[in-house]
């Protein structure tokens, strides 16, 4: 399963590229006005640092013809850019019409018959947004992924669509996109750093660093 990271903190970014995980990078509105610079601007600054990786950069218009054309001014700002749409009805028109140029990562996906219309379009990236499911207290959340992935796997779509698990709030989300077969997670930094961690990886490591000192005569 590839990691992407879903944060617009170009020191995020930078210290999960150097880890050696990292194979892309999803933005919204919201990430970036938190940083406090123009969308355009901060996207390039992402490319900067991961070069040819997926880079997910969002519309924010909802009439189509503005939306098509604010679709396709992002898609031209870097071949590796995929656009980011809802799924709506009006945002599957534009999806449909650019696709066969552009790489397109469709939103807000809660459900199957969702998953299917943003694959038909012709959507690159279907994003199942785990963490808003989880929060109004569905289990259905895995039983989504599972059936998207088995339907992207069983039919033939115009773009071979990869399912993306977004919304990750914890690790255990992670591990249920692992069981699920998701071909993406998307994941917050801090969720990210405490994928490393585990009690018993502390334990061991205090006991080896115990044991050598005593064995050297350092303790």
């Amino acid at each position: 399963m590839k990691f992407f990271i879903d944060t617009a903190n170009v020191d995020e970014i930078k210290q999960a590229h150097a880890w050696g995980i990292l194979d892309g990078v999803t933005t919204n509105p919201s990430l970036i006005a938190r940083e406090g610079v123009e969308h355009k601007k901060r996207v390039m600054e992402i490319i900067d640092v991961v070069g040819n990786l997926p880079v997910s950069a969002e519309c924010i218009e909802t009439d189509p013809e503005k939306l098509m054309k604010e679709a396709a001014g992002i898609a031209s700002w870097a071949p590796n850019i995929y656009v980011k749409v809802p799924m709506t009805a009006n945002a599957m028109e534009v999806v449909k019409e650019l696709s066969p140029k552009v790489n397109f990562n469709v939103t807000l996906i809660f459900s199957l018959p969702q998953a299917l219309i943003a694959a038909k379009a012709g959507a690159s990236f279907i994003s199942f947004f785990v963490g808003r499911i989880d929060d109004i207290g569905s289990s259905e959340a895995a039983k989504n992924i599972i059936d998207a992935v088995h339907m992207v796997e069983n039919y033939e779509f115009p773009k071979s669509p990869e399912i993306l698990v977004a919304s990750i709030r914890s690790p255990i989300q992670v591990v249920e996109s692992i069981n699920a077969g998701a071909h993406i997670a998307t994941i917050p930094y801090k969720t990210m750093e405490q994928l490393f961690h585990h009690p018993l990886t502390d334990i061991g490591i205090k006991r080896f660093y115990d044991d050598y000192l005593k064995a050297t005569g350092k303790a």
